[in-house]
């Protein structure tokens, strides 16, 4: 494999969505203040939106590493093209409730307590639906009755929905969802990285992969990926994997924009995709040679820096994420407090 060939200590460019290889784009940085927006308000829908693999489960994953167990609850699930009631024992086995045997009513009453329960430990309970695009409207309809169930005063659930571009024309154009899209707080949708954006995605994946400085990318191979990938992340670490494969196997040392194409012309060959960006030859001009250009010392400090970013804008984003929740569970705690003289009266 090409990661033991340049010494790597993993594939830095898999498919699988992992919480370690988290880069904050633009449009990704939007999402995370959303997302911060929407929790703070403790109750409602958030969607994210995107296109296949835009980063909608990796923005998850990251979310899941940020926020504070001790405070947060976070139960995910995957659906596919589920009714209501298979939803509603997926949803009760995810928070650890026994669906067998049980009628609706039974069930609901049984997720009900397992809310309350984690309640009771002074966290809030966030149920994260990917795939979201897949559940017919009678399935959407009861996660909007999960939504429904209340402690004090205070929404037991919170649900973020992730799905692709269809699921916001849906969201937008069904007159089915009309009540669910009333309860949505917050919405945001993915868009593919820029061109500018690629070449520092690419230092921080080799940096996490513990890259050395073999092999070495070349400026125009940054421009040559985002024109092959579209900008759209999974796309772009199946190129990069597939050029990186042809470095180590033909031999080369640097990766430039004629070995993308190349490697794009193979795979666009082997496996013909609708939509996919085509092979675009440039036109070639002629510039004074300048000499070599200091290609391993621009890279490596890219990568220094990009960790130095990285490492700051987490730290920020956490402490956002706890004083919003901090925020929320106060504003909770004054309005018990508010309630107890006026059921004191009442008892009176």
């Amino acid at each position: 494999m090409y990661d033991e060939h340049f010494g790597l200590t993993t594939r830095p460019f898999q498919l699988t969505p992992d919480p370690r290889f988290w880069f904050s784009t633009a449009t990704h940085r939007k999402a995370m203040a959303y997302l911060g927006y929407g929790l703070a308000q403790g109750e409602g829908f958030i969607v994210i939106t995107g296109e296949i693999g835009a980063g909608k489960t990796t923005l998850a994953g990251h979310l899941v590493e940020t926020v504070d167990p001790q405070r947060l609850s976070v139960v995910r699930l995957v659906s596919t093209a589920i009714h209501a009631d298979d939803l509603l024992r997926t949803v009760a086995t995810a928070l650890g409730v026994d669906p067998h045997g049980l009628a609706k009513a039974q069930l609901l009453t049984a997720i009900e307590r397992s809310l309350h329960a984690v309640a009771r430990t002074g966290r809030r309970t966030l149920l994260v639906v990917d795939e979201v695009q897949a559940l017919p409207v009678d399935s959407l309809e009861e996660l909007r009755m999960l939504s429904n169930f209340q402690g004090s005063g205070h929404a037991l659930l919170q649900i973020l929905l992730l799905g692709q571009p269809e699921f916001r024309d849906r969201l937008h154009g069904s007159d089915a969802l009309e009540q669910l899209r009333q309860r949505v707080i917050a919405i945001h949708h993915l868009d593919p990285m820029g061109e500018d954006e690629v070449a520092d995605y690419i230092a921080h994946r080799l940096s996490v992969a513990g890259w050395q400085g073999r092999p070495d990318f070349a400026d125009d191979a940054f421009a040559a990926l985002h024109q092959g990938s579209g900008g759209v992340p999974r796309r772009l670490n199946h190129l990069a994997g597939r050029t990186m494969l042809a470095a180590a196997v033909e031999g080369y040392e640097l990766i430039d924009a004629d070995l993308v194409r190349s490697v794009l012309g193979d795979l666009q060959a082997d496996l013909p995709m609708p939509n996919a960006p085509t092979v675009v030859e440039p036109v070639e001009t002629v510039v004074p040679d300048a000499g070599p250009a200091p290609a391993d010392a621009a890279l490596a400090a890219r990568v220094a820096a990009l960790e130095s970013r990285i490492e700051q804008q987490d730290a920020a984003l956490r402490r956002v994420l706890t004083l919003l929740v901090d925020w929320v569970d106060a504003d909770q705690s004054r309005a018990a407090l508010a309630a107890e003289p006026a059921a004191w009266e009442a008892a009176a």
